[in-house]
């Protein structure tokens, strides 16, 4: 086994390396090694590694295997060692035929970083093959008349081996007669030909049978033989002469079957059967008697087969006219196959990788190679990708391409990308070849989860029950896998001080939220919070959104009245002079409803009285006013029951009762006020205050009416002492303590027909936040659920 690498010069070269394009390559000499054909599989050819100058391990760090265009993988490896060993027992006739040198190339590929080396494996020749003779046994007629130096051309043997274990010489076996005489075609083949050294004489030796030899230069030699038969004939002296000694044509690779080569002409100056001639081929192949057909009369030659300038570019034939008395002549047909563009490009993928994940920048996701088996132009190519994708392809060394990302992939935005890479030769017509691939986008968390909207306004009635789903939240990410899976959060408060919602939870999987507890609107119309959204990406990113939540009022209070007060130690009796007129205002039934909305519209409605028919209750406001002109034959004490009710469903309601006594004397419905000076216009204007006091824990509201000036007007009411302006009031009997709102009205009008109660102003106590005194003064609820 005959294994070394060879330089092209003594000295050791220096391997240069480029860069293109963000690539590295080999420089542009290839290494080279030799090795003898037949040599036994597993034979050690060279350390790769210490070529190229690579440490131990390199090779398989980086990813590096051995490429080449044969159908057979005839080198190994050791991606450890780094050793290049022989994979298959190698036919140098099988692989390269009579070409010499027989050149396998190869190129060693390393992927981390991507560098390419080129190499040559030479494989020499060993003479494993004996010259053949196509026919054992070759018939020659020569003539009496004949003169010696006659020469006759034989048929050649074939060697399949190379060099100097090719065929080198031809002996014939010893006779008086003839000799052998070795010509060179000038193509690197030689031929034999028989040269007579004396004259025959037909009569004396009719027939020779000769034994020619065929000797290769191996060492020892090899050698073939063939039985040359010669027959005397009688003179013919005129041989068969050709036109043209040599025909040279051209014939395109596509030429049907069938078609006309060539017409080759002979002619003979004898005649009769000594002038006629029929053509022949003169001991050819088997490739040129399978593809060319030749008239023995016409001398046309045609094809037989179809040509491939791919495979064979150049035929040539011996073409031999013999006439009838066994004479002939010979010339030459060259044939040469000129190439069409018959053959698409080729692509060798050597690498792909997907997916390739996003944001990633310049990448490179294909190494491959592209050829195409014609020649001139019909051999160059032209490489390309759509223009419409983030991809871009860069040549290299040795037809190899890459194809790179031009810029960093979005996911979101392409999951894939389907990449048709079309190779076009630059042929008449063009041949174009098309590659697809698919490359998957792999994803990275660069997306937060975006909720459907950025606030959410949820509705639920008062009174729920616990665990109830008051709503949801919803939000999704752009990214995928574990990178997409959204769980949900409720986030403290943004002031630190303020403790953590604990009305609501959320399902963090799905983002329902329900409520803890029983919500009660008289005690919280609305609150609000915020709700995180987190991926489960590394790192994990999230977002946030308000949710505000409005109590919807349920009809859960009844009416409460205010005035007259019902749980006095004495009742309150109303004073009415017998002269008042129809429509007189004998008072006013003030009440409150701690619902809102249509819960807290009230109506007043007069249940029972002493005497039906002489007092009336005002539906929309309470006022009790007398129904017709008062009388002394009417009662003095009158008793009236006032029924208060909402408008809720369904309506709660609350009765009032009312203690009415006529009296004598009064001229005018109202006295003038004591303490008032006599030029102010408020000399009729009775003020009542009302302190509102709201409970935290029953959400009550208590009225305390205070009457200023009350005995002028002669009335006797009891009024709770103890809770006065902006003072604070247990008024559940549990200990909580309420704060006091004060508001105030007055009764106006200058007769008892007009005079009416109108709400003047809430009168707010410093001590509420200013947070609370902002509610209070823009809530119509404290405004409209007062029964004015």
């Amino acid at each position: 086994m005959e294994a070394s690498m060879e330089r092209a010069v003594q000295k050791r070269q220096v391997l240069y390396l480029c860069v293109f394009l963000g690539m590295s390559w080999a420089s542009a000499e290839p290494l080279r090694y030799f090795v003898v054909e037949e040599t036994e599989r597993g034979s050690f050819l060279t350390n790769l590694a210490s070529d190229l100058g690579l440490g131990a391990g390199e090779l398989s760090a980086r990813g590096s295997r051995i490429v080449s265009d044969q159908s057979i993988q005839f080198l190994l490896l050791n991606l450890l060692t780094g050793d290049l060993l022989l994979n298959e027992k190698l036919d140098r006739e099988e692989l390269c035929g009579p070409t010499e040198p027989c050149v396998l190339p190869f190129q060693l590929l390393l992927e981390k970083p991507f560098q390419i080396f080129r190499a040559e494996l030479w494989v020499r020749d060993i003479n494993d093959h004996s010259p053949v003779f196509l026919d054992t046994e070759i018939p020659l007629k020569i003539l009496e008349s004949t003169t010696p130096g006659a020469a006759f051309l034989l048929e050649s043997a074939q060697d399949s081996d190379v060099g100097n274990n090719s065929l080198s010489n031809y002996t014939i076996s010893p006779n008086a007669y003839f000799h052998i005489n070795v010509r060179d075609s000038g193509e690197g083949n030689i031929y034999p030909e028989l040269v007579l050294d004396q004259v025959l004489d037909r009569e004396e030796i009719p027939e020779l049978s000769l034994t020619l030899t065929a000797l290769d230069g191996g060492s020892p030699p090899r050698s073939g033989t063939a039985l040359v038969r010669i027959l005397v004939v009688d003179i013919n002296d005129n041989a068969p002469e050709f036109v043209q000694s040599l025909y040279k044509v051209q014939m395109p690779e596509d030429s049907p079957i069938g078609s006309r080569v060539v017409a080759v002409s002979a002619r003979d100056l004898d005649t009769g059967s000594n002038g006629e001639i029929f053509y022949a081929f003169f001991y050819a192949t088997e490739r040129i008697i399978k593809t060319f057909q030749i008239n023995s009369t016409s001398g046309n030659l045609h094809l037989k087969a179809e040509l491939n300038y791919e495979a064979i570019q150049t035929y040539t034939l011996t073409i031999q006219a013999k006439d009838g008395g066994g004479l002939s002549g010979k010339c030459t047909v060259v044939v040469e196959v000129t190439d069409i563009n018959d053959n698409p490009p080729e692509l060798l993928m050597s690498s792909f990788t997907s997916p390739i994940a996003e944001n990633s920048p310049e990448t490179v996701v294909a190494v491959f190679r592209i050829r195409d088996k014609d020649s001139g132009n019909n051999g160059k190519m032209v490489c390309s990708i759509q223009d419409d994708l983030p991809f871009v392809l860069k040549p290299s060394v040795e037809n190899f391409y890459t194809l790179m990302t031009e810029k960093p992939l979005d996911r979101e935005r392409n999951t894939e990308y389907n990449i048709t890479i079309t190779v076009t030769d630059l042929g008449t017509p063009k041949l174009k070849t098309e590659h697809s691939i698919t490359m998957l986008v792999s994803d990275v968390n660069d997306n937060a989860p975006a909720f459907t909207q950025t606030s959410y306004t949820l509705f639920v009635q008062e009174n729920n029950s616990p665990a109830l789903h008051i709503g949801s939240v919803s939000a999704t990410d752009r990214d995928s896998g574990t990178n997409a899976q959204v769980t949900y959060s409720l986030l403290p408060p943004q002031d630190p001080h303020l403790p953590l919602v604990s009305l609501v939870s959320i399902n963090t999987d799905n983002g329902h939220l329900f409520a803890l507890r029983s919500l009660d609107y008289e005690a919280l119309q609305a609150f609000e919070f915020r709700v995180g959204a987190t991926d489960r990406g590394s790192p994990a990113l999230s977002s946030e959104a308000l949710v505000r939540v409005v109590v919807v009022d349920d009809n859960d209070n009844s009416p409460f009245v205010l005035y007259p007060l019902q749980n006095g130690s004495a009742p309150c009796t109303e004073l009415v002079p017998r002269a008042a007129e129809a429509g007189y205002l004998v008072t006013k039934v003030v009440a409150v409803d701690g619902d809102s909305g249509q819960n807290a519209w009230l109506s007043f409605q007069l249940l029972k009285a002493t005497e039906p028919g002489l007092f009336s209750v005002w539906a929309h406001n309470g006022e009790v006013r007398t129904a017709r002109r008062l009388s002394e034959r009417d009662a003095a004490k009158h008793r009236l029951v006032v029924l208060v009710k909402d408008n809720g469903e369904p309506p709660l309601s609350a009765t009032v009762t009312l203690h009415v006594l006529l009296v004598d004397g009064f001229s005018q419905p109202y006295l003038p006020l004591p303490e008032a000076a006599p030029d102010q216009a408020q000399a009729d204007l009775l003020t009542i205050y009302l302190v509102i006091a709201l409970a935290s824990v029953s959400s009550l509201f208590l009225f305390s009416v205070l009457l200023r000036n009350r005995a002028a007007l002669g009335g006797r009411c009891s009024v709770p002492e103890g809770h006065f302006l902006g003072h604070l009031v247990d008024v559940s009997g549990t200990g909580s303590l309420s704060q006091s709102y004060q508001y105030e009205v007055c009764l106006t009008g200058g007769s008892g027909t007009t005079s009416e109660f109108k709400f003047l102003k809430p009168m707010i106590p410093n001590l509420l936040p200013q947070s609370t005194r902002k509610e209070v003064e823009e809530n119509p609820s404290f405004r409209n659920n007062v029964g004015f």
